[in-house]
């Protein structure tokens, strides 16, 4: 069964989040260093970001590097911030009209990282395809507290009142306000859970976890997804006959 074939084009999840998890062990595996399996999962992305705007996904967004991860050994920070310059190229994203974005606490970047960033990120802003956004220095709990800092920000300078607050207050004010919630978000490499990515946003959004190493993750797993995707009923807490 080619699940390329059997999904149905008119039912793309219109936002996707991905959790890339396994560039590691995978590259531990095959008894290499653990940066090769982040080179090979860079070119996982392009390949992934290519076949979702080709689908007609509205909004992808990868979980890239986690705030926790600035905990992980120096050699391997450096590697995969070199890697984060040299692997984003302006060339993908015009030649499928993606948009790009990233969210996080982007101060903690590497200066001419960031300045690369925010060079693509302008260049690409005209685009009006798929939105692909890379979440880099980030965690929901980083998040939801700057959300709080905002609004009582806002409370203590009398634009904001305590009883008017909503949870549409505090999706507003996350770094995700420009698009809609993930309809779907996969992880890939056998690990079941959410590891601090998009917690607010993903209050109902469909989970799809394999075991699948993210560099051998490809067009076909991915369709998979989607294809369990729109195997299920969506009731966001309602029952099936008032669907």
């Amino acid at each position: 069964m080619l699940y390329r074939e059997q999904i149905d084009k008119s039912r793309i999840p219109a936002h996707i989040a991905i959790i890339m998890d396994g560039n590691g062990r995978w590259a531990k595996q095959r008894g290499e260093k653990r940066s090769f399996g982040h080179q090979v999962g860079a070119e996982t992305v392009h390949v992934i970001a290519e076949e979702a705007a080709r689908l007609g996904v509205k909004y992808l967004t990868l979980y890239t590097f986690s705030t926790e991860n600035w905990n992980r050994p120096v050699d391997e920070v450096a590697a995969l911030m070199s890697l984060l310059m040299d692997s984003i190229e302006e060339e993908t994203f015009m030649k499928n009209n993606i948009s790009f974005r990233i969210i996080g606490d982007i101060n903690k970047l590497p200066a001419e990282v960031l300045s690369r960033l925010n060079q693509c990120i302008k260049h690409t802003s005209t685009n009006t395809g798929m939105c692909l956004t890379l979440a880099l220095s980030y965690s929901s709990k980083w998040e939801i507290t700057d959300a709080i800092k905002q609004i009582a920000t806002e409370i203590n300078e009398g634009k904001l009142a305590i009883e008017d607050i909503t949870d549409n207050t505090i999706s507003t004010h996350l770094s995700t306000s420009y698009m809609p919630d993930p309809d779907l978000l996969i992880r890939t490499g056998g690990e079941i859970r959410l590891s601090n990515y998009l917690l607010w946003q993903c209050a109902y959004s469909e989970l799809y976890f394999c075991e699948t190493f993210w560099p051998d993750f490809r067009e076909e797993e991915f369709s998979k997804a989607i294809y369990d995707y729109q195997q299920r009923e969506r009731r966001f807490g309602k029952t099936s006959e008032q669907i």
